[in-house]
């Protein structure tokens, strides 16, 4: 697909996966909606961005009914068609169910499934507008094997998975792509900000990085896959611990000693950077 004076919109488009993707689509030359919750995120990425495209800042909740309206509404008046949804703001309540809030709970399922979903179905009358489209969705992972300690994270990613590959069916015959990248641990800081919290399998896999993602989103819109795991090692253990819960439970207690091995070695890394920033 040839992205030069398309409309993209990301959600979460303000660090992390959502600004490298913005990255990415900027140097195609497209113009660009970035959507999160923090203003002064947006602004500073969208400075960064301008001197190579059109860039739109929309500061809203995704989990927000009547703003997930009103951004499409304001894509449209800016820019005069939409042509890409990346659907990537991502929530994490990390722990055992018991111990995490009910409303912390809900939230994850609100931001993660709830919101991805919305925004697909209010998107695609504005892609048939355009005449083709693409909705790529990010999952997890995390969706293809329950993770302990990350239920319902697992869960909504489980269910994004799902409702991706069934509107891909919905829509097959159509010009809308939709597409699915599903991911083992990310450098970024949604693990690396709190890495006590993280569950030590978690950084057991290989770690891609949010420019890795960013490419994969990219190549999703215009490929004819409708879901890439990464790395591909991952996603072959993911789907196999799946299939064989047996595998997952026997090989869980070597996973989480290399995961420790790492996470250690990561804090490390990290108190010799800041130490080495203070001086």
């Amino acid at each position: 697909m040839i992205f030069k004076d398309k409309t993209v919109i990301i959600t979460g488009g303000s660090e992390g996966v959502g600004a490298a993707t913005a990255r990415l689509f900027a140097d195609a030359g497209a113009n660009l909606m970035l959507v999160a919750r923090n203003k002064k995120n947006l602004e500073a990425i969208a400075e960064e961005l301008r001197d190579k495209t059109k860039v739109e800042i929309f500061a809203m909740d995704v989990s927000d009914a009547d703003a997930c309206i009103d951004l499409f509404k304001k894509s449209q008046f800016e820019f005069g068609r939409i042509d890409i949804l990346v659907n990537n703001a991502g929530y994490h309540a990390r722990g055992m169910v018991e111990d995490v809030e009910a409303a912390e709970l809900a939230r994850v399922v609100d931001v993660n499934l709830r919101a991805p979903v919305m925004l697909s179905r209010i998107v695609l009358p504005y892609l048939r507008e355009s005449g083709e489209g693409a909705i790529i969705n990010v999952g997890s992972l995390a969706g293809r094997t329950p993770v302990p300690g990350s239920a319902i994270y697992s869960a909504t990613k489980a269910g994004l998975r799902a409702f991706s590959l069934a509107l891909a069916e919905e829509l097959r015959g159509s010009n809308i792509k939709v597409g699915l990248v599903s991911p083992g641990p990310i450098d970024t800081a949604f693990i690396m900000s709190d890495m006590n919290k993280v569950s030590d399998i978690t950084f057991s896999q290989p770690m891609s990085t949010a420019e890795e993602v960013a490419q994969t989103i990219l190549d999703l819109c215009g490929n004819k896959i409708n879901e890439k795991t990464m790395p591909p090692i991952s996603g072959f253990l993911a789907t196999l611990t799946y299939l064989v819960p047996w595998i997952g439970r026997q090989m869980r207690p070597v996973l989480e000693r290399k995961g420790q091995r790492v996470k250690k070695k990561l804090k490390a890394e990290a108190r010799e950077r800041a130490t080495a920033e203070g001086d």
